[in-house]
């Protein structure tokens, strides 16, 4: 809800993984910009105040919302309330921007789960957040390249490395594993992947995305 640059960062990146998305903005031209973006998003104008709006756009039904509304701030602040709120509403997760710290209080008052300030750039990594759970940290070494501080994935707890073999089937690097606080820089082969562990690799960063995102 809500298509400034924060809200379309969060869209775009969202799409670009995969994410089911469903955009509303009360502005025609807000949803026409984001069309010109991306244009097989689902988009609607839609006024985020207003219950029957939204719950007829489908948002209710989504398991988690982003209020990127800046401003007015009782806007964000309504359609947080509806969202959480409303009867029937099957939404698990709602993710506020806030300007302020008022702004932020009044947000967790209303039920968002979780909130943020404002920057293209955090678009960008919560757009990422909510498709890779798993991801901590990300470095940009360039346009095509990263280096990516991983939560152990499911499917890869008490393997070895050299059974998950990364380089060859996700063409990406192992620079350091296990614990958080105590990496292991340059594990052995036989290191063993452990529930709860940090695993940080480099890699083109289309091939870091194919990691298992749980």
């Amino acid at each position: 809800m809500g298509l400034g640059r924060f809200g379309s960062a969060v869209c775009k990146e969202l799409m670009q993984n995969g994410a089911e998305v469903l955009a509303v903005d009360r502005s025609s031209k807000a949803i026409e910009e984001l069309r010109q973006l991306e244009p097989s998003i689902e988009a609607r104008i839609v006024d985020c105040t207003d219950e029957e709006a939204l719950r007829e756009a489908g948002i209710l039904d989504m398991e988690t919302v982003v209020v990127a509304i800046s401003e007015p701030i009782e806007a964000s602040i309504t359609a947080t309330l509806i969202a959480k709120d409303s009867a029937g509403s099957k939404v698990r997760r709602v993710i506020a921007r806030a300007t302020s710290d008022l702004h932020e209080k009044m947000l967790k008052r209303v039920g968002a789960d979780r909130v943020v300030f404002p920057s293209r750039m955090q678009g960008e990594r919560l757009g990422v957040e909510l498709v890779r759970p798993n991801l901590m940290e990300r470095l940009e070494l360039d346009k095509h390249h990263s280096i990516e501080e991983i939560k152990v994935p499911g499917r890869f707890v008490g393997r070895s490395l050299r059974d998950l073999n990364l380089r060859k089937n996700f063409r990406v690097n192992v620079l350091a594993a296990g614990p958080a606080k105590e990496l292991m820089v340059n594990p052995p082969a036989s290191h063993v992947l452990q529930d709860g562990h940090v695993l940080v690799v480099m890699g083109l960063t289309d091939d870091l995305q194919e990691l298992p995102k749980t």
